[in-house]
């Protein structure tokens, strides 16, 4: 196969290719690795001695046509090349070494997105990685990418939302890891034998959420009977507005975990909490994004308002509905913002129909943001279990707990005198329960739900002709 595509592929032909994608080397890198996936252990690793394992032969040829295939298209992405050819190496060294738990330290080091951010810029990715919200396991991936970064949010993030590390990014095409729900990159996610110091990039791809967005949002304003302004009718309509709308969210979302009156380590890693601890700082960086949309449009930014419904909308209609019940935190805060706006009148569900205050939803939004920002504020001077608990306080305030949670009864059922990372053990997997109205919903958008599976840009565009 090598062969095939190397004699037929001339380095003319690889510099009269715009898209990374178009070119039969991509095509090539893309079937190897599919065909090295299934092979490999949730750690990345290939057992050649396990019943039914391909030789080890088989393994290394499929290697070297990936390898092979990087070379070929290289040359398109002359600001990779460091990169790919480390990349090289370390598919050599995991051949080498008998295809053990990979290692791609080298390529990831040599790996820096974020160093030279020009919008519509590609990138070809290949590591050993699991995919957030998709595939758990470190197989193998390939993904062609495309660098979103408009002058007008260049100059946001140069002037008012700092946030070097950040990356928006569509699909121009991937392998069966991003066939899913995944619409992250993280270096996290990288089989590497150490992490390194710090990370220099994270990206977010920013059309499959607003695919994903629309498709869910069209279907649940139809089952509602949501009568929407007719600026944001339109903006359901256009793939473009609404990619602008989430690159302009992620970006601010991502440095608000560093940013405020903080209690704790912000992306709380190798801490043990209650889920909701996670669903409220979530939902702090969304609302805080919501916050500055408002001063964004007053200033003139056209984007602002698409944010602020790009917010309301994913988080009161797709969030509280995706994935499963177990600890679902970002589940937990669309269901939060929701009982919020309804309790304070600004979400009506009568007759069958969902109204919505539009004059309103912007103050009672950033007043929700308030409530978290000063018990956060509050938290600074708590000990971690008091704190635990007013956060509790916080979300049972609007939302009913379990009826059999220890939780809600309040310290005096909990023993403690453990640690509170034991405590979290008395969690329930589902504290706070759907309600009635998203019971109901549920049942309407399952399918809708499911079929935004592995949804890009293209996807959303058929469905909306």
């Amino acid at each position: 196969m090598t062969e095939i595509f190397a004699s037929t592929a001339t380095q003319t032909d690889i510099l009269s290719v715009d898209r990374v994608v178009e070119h039969p080397a991509w095509a090539a890198l893309k079937s190897a690795v599919e065909t090295i996936r299934p092979w490999q252990s949730a750690d990345g690793s290939i057992d050649l001695t396990a019943e039914g394992a391909p030789p080890g032969e088989a393994v290394r040829a499929e290697v070297e046509v990936v390898i092979a295939a990087v070379e070929q298209l290289s040359p398109l992405l002359p600001h990779d090349a460091e990169y790919h050819a480390a990349l090289v190496a370390d598919l050599r060294r995991w051949a080498d070494g008998g295809f053990g738990v990979p290692d791609f330290l080298a390529a990831l080091l040599a790996f820096q997105p974020a160093a030279q951010r020009a919008d519509g810029l590609q990138h070809l990715v290949v590591f050993p990685m699991y995919t957030q919200n998709g595939n758990p396991d470190r197989n193998l991936e390939a993904v062609v990418l495309r660098v979103v970064w408009p002058e007008w949010l260049a100059e946001l993030e140069r002037t008012r939302y700092d946030n070097p590390l950040f990356l928006g990014i569509t699909f121009e095409g991937f392998t069966s890891g991003y066939d899913t729900n995944s619409a992250v990159l993280f270096p996290e996610t990288i089989a590497v034998r150490e992490a390194p110091e710090r990370f220099t990039w994270g990206g977010i791809f920013c059309d499959r959420e607003a695919a994903r967005f629309r498709r869910v949002t069209e279907a649940a304003v139809e089952t509602l009977k949501l009568e929407l302004p007719d600026d944001i009718a339109a903006m359901l309509h256009d793939q473009q507005r609404c990619q602008e709308a989430f690159v302009l969210w992620d970006m601010v979302h991502d440095r608000t975990h560093s940013h405020g009156d903080l209690p704790f380590d912000p992306f709380m890693i190798k801490q043990r909490q209650p889920f909701w601890m996670y669903g409220l700082e979530e939902l702090r960086c969304d609302l805080t994004a919501f916050k500055e949309a408002v001063k964004l449009e007053a200033d003139g930014y056209t984007q602002g308002r698409d944010v602020q419904y790009a917010v309301l909308f994913d988080r009161m209609f797709r969030f509280p509905l995706t994935g499963d019940r177990v600890r679902n935190y970002d589940g937990l805060g669309g269901q939060l913002l929701f009982a919020y706006l309804h309790k304070h009148d600004v979400v009506r569900w009568t007759d069958n129909t969902l109204h919505i205050d539009w004059d309103r939803a912007p103050q009672v939004t950033n007043q929700l943001c308030g409530e978290i920002e000063k018990l956060y504020r509050d938290g600074i001077d708590r000990p971690k279990l008091v704190h635990w608990f007013a956060a509790y306080e916080l979300v049972s305030a609007y939302l009913a707990p379990h009826p059999g949670s220890v939780w809600a009864k309040g310290p005096d059922a909990l023993d403690l005198t453990l640690p509170p990372r034991k405590l979290v053990d008395e969690v329930l997997a589902d504290e706070f329960p759907l309600s009635m109205f998203f019971e109901a919903l549920a049942k309407k958008l399952r399918g809708v739900i499911a079929s935004t599976k592995g949804i890009t840009a293209a996807g959303a565009e058929q469905v909306a002709a």
